[in-house]
């Protein structure tokens, strides 16, 4: 951060802030298995598809993103549609959704279901589909998340399906039908909590951002970390309450700062 941005409270809040960093701590081995995952399929015009699960803040969105980013020439040939499921009206939705990245006409939901598999399966470029929240297209009989996660299956078909969740058993408990099938399960990829090392690594690679001498002391940060791993390991949690410690901290210096007595002469 340059030196003028702010005073050292203003940029130590900037930089714990939860988007994605140029750079994931303690996430190496995960980003690699994503980045080989995406080269194998989408370069290698291989249809198929991941299942990601790891509890909230454990890093699966932000390790994707800064993939995606990391890959953005390497895909460029490819078409890639990011779909949080949570916006969705209903686990159907996700089919308009996806017609209206792919500049489909949007009709009634089973002719809808029938152009897009008509789509994904003539000649084109990889289609790259991220559904985040993958878990919000649970339905009654699991009909949503079986359409998608047979896309891939189809004859000439050039879908590649990343999903994210929580729940580590989604695809043993939603799409146990899946695994009869020759091609077998989606392959999975799961993110654990946070080590209070890792994120005691994170807090300061942050925080080391600021110059200056430390706005928090390392003990604090390392509190911080060990309270934050026995509960979740849930990275952004442990961000929130290094930042709101320095919301703490700022307020009591600059009340101090307005107590100082006035030098003699200025009353």
């Amino acid at each position: 951060l340059p030196p003028h941005a702010g005073t050292c409270y203003q940029q130590a809040k900037q930089v714990l802030h939860v988007a994605v960093p140029d750079r994931l701590q303690g996430r190496e081995q995960e980003m690699g298995i994503l980045r080989q995952f995406l080269r194998e399929h989408i370069l290698g015009r291989r249809p198929g598809s991941l299942y990601v699960s790891g509890a909230p803040g454990t890093g699966k969105t932000a390790s994707l993103s800064r993939v995606l980013l990391d890959c953005k020439d390497e895909l460029a040939r490819s078409r890639t549609v990011v779909l949080n499921c949570m916006a969705l009206g209903s686990p159907h939705g996700v089919f308009p959704a996806l017609a209206q990245q792919l500049g489909l006409p949007v009709a009634t939901s089973r002719e809808l279901i029938r152009s897009l598999e008509k789509h994904l399966t003539a000649q084109g470029p990889m289609v790259l589909l991220v559904l985040d929240e993958l878990d919000q297209l649970e339905s009654k009989g699991q009909d949503v998340l079986y359409t998608l996660f047979e896309w891939p299956r189809l004859a000439s078909s050039r879908l590649v399906l990343v999903g994210l969740a929580n729940a580590l058993d989604l695809t043993d408990r939603s799409l146990a039908r899946l695994g009869a099938h020759p091609a077998g399960s989606p392959q999975l990829l799961h993110f654990p909590p946070y080590t209070k090392e890792q994120l005691t690594r994170i807090l300061q690679e942050r925080l080391g951002q600021v110059a200056g001498d430390p706005v928090l002391d390392s003990a604090a940060l390392q509190f911080c970390a060990r309270k934050v791993s026995a509960v979740s390991g849930d990275a952004r949690k442990a961000l929130d309450v290094c930042r709101r410690a320095v919301e703490v901290v700022e307020l009591e210096v600059r009340g101090q700062t307005l107590l100082k007595p006035l030098p003699e002469g200025e009353l």
